[in-house]
């Protein structure tokens, strides 16, 4: 017989270390932005959110190799459904076309309000993830 709760507790387990590794990036986009590297500011703040949205499709089970994957599946499932507010398609959107521009566009400019923007809208996703998690343990 299928050891149910351990297969559950492993999947929270996952899904609390992916939040906390979220947690981190929020911090290290912060140090960023305040020594003035922006570029490496605005992929931080993507890649917590991206970590925080792996934390709860951890909950599924559910993992992908591309960034896209990850991103397509946490709208389904979550931003369509209704789970989580539809803005964060958004910032999640926004995130993701920025840092890529930054990390391979030697000529993309990203400005300290922008960075700043991200970080704040980051901050925003994280933590709707954090109280849908803590809802979800319950």
């Amino acid at each position: 017989m299928p050891d149910y709760d351990s297969a559950a507790s492993k999947k929270k387990g996952l899904a609390a270390y992916r939040l906390e590794r979220a947690r981190e990036l929020l911090d290290a986009s912060q140090l960023l932005l305040e020594a003035d590297h922006i570029k490496d500011s605005v992929n931080r703040s993507y890649f917590a959110m991206f970590s925080a949205m792996r934390a709860v499709l951890a909950l599924d089970g559910f993992d992908a190799k591309k960034h896209y994957g990850i991103i397509s599946e946490f709208r389904k499932r979550y931003i369509k459904t209704s789970m989580f507010d539809e803005e964060f398609s958004d910032f999640i959107g926004d995130a993701f076309q920025v840092r890529n521009s930054s990390d391979y566009n030697d000529m993309f400019l990203v400005s300290r309000d922008d960075a700043t923007e991200q970080l704040e809208h980051a901050r925003a996703f994280v933590h709707a993830v954090e109280e849908f998690l803590s809802l979800t343990d319950g």
